[in-house]
């Protein structure tokens, strides 16, 4: 509670209204209900909507994420990507929000979908995230997701196997590349088998993340509402 407390953008008032709010947007969170579906325990499912809405608008969530993501273990930085099915409410966004093509929402074999990007440090944890439609390919958002962090290993899939990228995390992340060559490269690259294992940690917070069924599938038409749910659960396990 102390981080909505000090933050000048959250208004607190009542405790216990306040509480139950957070509870209310955990509750669409965890069981992937409709807002609509809220219990009346939580408060009126609206005003939540509205509050949860004005949050995501403000970047509260990802401040709060921010917030409890700190002294990672940054030995080892492990980016990776999952797919996420869009529901078909999912379509649509308004225009004055930029339309349905700037929502991070495309078609990849699995259909409509969006496709989460994620980072994680030595312990598992999440340090940053993209999302775009679920076309896109992963080694597009490598250097997105690696900007700004200095590590010792960065271990990743074959998707990631670019010259490009390889020479950023080299240069500019001053780490060594613990990636996979692709099957078609004319010289193929040494890397650590062994060290290359430890990509389970992305792995496990994905399904960490996929727990909570409002991530598992998307039901918004705005990606920030997306990233609010995404922000939230992250802090939950960092503080777990």
């Amino acid at each position: 509670m102390r981080f909505f407390y000090q933050h000048p953008g959250v208004y607190v008032g009542q405790g216990v209204k306040f509480r139950r709010f957070i509870a209310g947007v955990f509750w669409v969170m965890r069981t992937g209900a409709p807002w609509r579906d809220v219990p009346e325990r939580y408060g009126k499912w609206d005003s939540i909507y509205q509050r949860y809405a004005r949050w995501c608008d403000r970047d509260i969530w990802a401040e709060l994420f921010a917030y409890f993501a700190q002294e990672p273990d940054l030995e080892w930085l492990i980016p990776d990507s999952t797919i996420v099915r869009a529901h078909p409410c999912a379509a649509g966004a308004p225009k004055r929000r930029g339309g349905q093509e700037s929502q991070a929402l495309g078609k990849s074999k699995g259909g409509f979908s969006t496709k989460i990007h994620i980072l994680v440090d030595g312990l598992g944890n999440p340090l940053d995230f993209v999302l775009t439609g679920g076309q896109r390919h992963d080694k597009t958002q490598g250097t997105v997701l690696l900007q700004g962090f200095k590590g010792d290993y960065v271990i990743a899939d074959k998707a990631y196997d670019s010259d490009d990228l390889i020479d950023f995390i080299i240069d500019e992340v001053g780490a060594e590349p613990v990636i996979p060559p692709r099957s078609n490269r004319t010289e193929p690259r040494d890397y650590d088998e062994y060290l290359y294992k430890a990509r389970y940690l992305v792995e496990c917070f994905i399904n960490k993340i996929k727990w909570r069924r409002r991530l598992f599938v998307r039901y918004e038409k705005l990606d920030s509402r997306y990233l609010g749910f995404l922000y939230f659960a992250s802090a939950l396990i960092w503080i777990q």
